[in-house]
């Protein structure tokens, strides 16, 4: 028999899914639309059957032991998926109660950011690591803290909401109705909107000018910069300032040994990674100065969003384990 963790990460364009044996080796990996449902139960139903199907394909001895699931918007206590704004469902949906219905086994959700720190620490670059954060940097700015070796959920469920700390009380507009969150100026839609800033503000040449708002990508800038672009190469700098000095609160707070940047923009490299490391040294207190590595996630891959949601069967299959023993 092949014990088999189903880890899913639910998009707002895409739902991925995948089937990960214990070893974390993904055997099988597939996904669905995320908007083509009215009812969640009827996206559920969708999700459920192309599961089994590939379990099918794994081959008749695999058997399903656990559900990990990382989504926006996750209550890791309840269970649920609560008010996300780029999911068509709105208001609290009890997803771990109805994906328990179809396959009666161990179900666990958090969000996305916190999935991809646990799979930081079980399959990744912090596998030695008990202090450290992972900074999700995509259309937004997740984070995920883990402290003592435990991942940190807070009070209510919501601990972690680095992109919504604020910059600037009268900056600019965030989608969680707020203004000036670090995600408006530090995630891949945040670099675009400083592109378009700096080249209002200013008259360089650039070749990101004529490029629309909806067709420039953080990869466009990146490769821009690396050709010398002066906008592009501030964009970045900028970017970078904004990230290391709001990191440095956040190590105020918890005194991490490293913090691990993942996603899109990550990918640019020493364009975000040597601004980000030289604001964040400049704004730490003398304690700290020196102490906290910047590090690539080691889960820069396709299967990262899936390994990162089996990652919550793991972790709770060893603290069951560890109560047995």
């Amino acid at each position: 028999m092949i014990e088999l963790i189903v880890g899913i990460d639910i998009g707002g364009t895409s739902t991925k899914f995948g089937l990960v044996d214990l070893d974390g080796k993904v055997l099988f990996q597939s996904k669905i639309p995320t908007q083509t449902h009215e009812d969640f139960r009827d996206f559920i139903k969708d999700l459920s059957d192309s599961i089994k199907a590939g379990v099918e394909k794994v081959g008749s001895n695999g058997k399903i032991i656990g559900i990990g699931i990382g989504a926006p918007n996750a209550n890791y206590y309840r269970g649920t998926i609560e008010h996300a704004p780029n999911l068509n469902w709105k208001g609290v949906i009890p997803i771990v109660d109805i994906i328990r219905e179809d396959f009666n086994v161990p179900v666990l959700v958090t969000n996305d950011a916190n999935a991809a720190a646990m799979g930081e620490m079980i399959y990744g670059n912090a596998k030695n690591m008990n202090d450290f954060i992972v900074i999700t940097l995509g259309t937004g700015l997740g984070a995920g803290i883990v402290c003592n070796g435990k991942l940190v959920h807070g009070h209510d469920g919501f601990a972690a909401e680095l992109g919504h700390v604020i910059i600037n009380p009268r900056g600019r507009q965030c989608g969680c109705g707020r203004r000036g969150c670090l995600e408006t100026y530090v995630s891949a839609t945040g670099i675009k909107r400083t592109v378009y800033k700096m080249l209002a503000d200013h008259l360089e040449e650039s070749e990101l000018r004529g490029i629309s708002f909806h067709d420039l990508t953080t990869k466009m800038i990146a490769e821009s910069a690396l050709r010398g672009d002066l906008v592009a190469k501030d964009a970045f700098e900028y970017t970078g300032q904004v990230l290391g000095a709001k990191m440095a609160d956040t190590v105020a707070h918890t005194d991490p040994e490293a913090i691990f940047l993942f996603g899109g923009l990550s990918l640019a490299g020493d364009l975000i990674f040597s601004p980000t490391r030289k604001y964040l040294e400049e704004a730490l207190m003398p304690i700290y100065k020196g102490k906290v590595q910047v590090l690539p996630s080691g889960l820069q891959n396709q299967s990262a969003p899936i390994l990162g949601a089996s990652s919550l069967i793991i972790d709770y299959l060893n603290s069951e384990e560890a109560v047995v023993r």
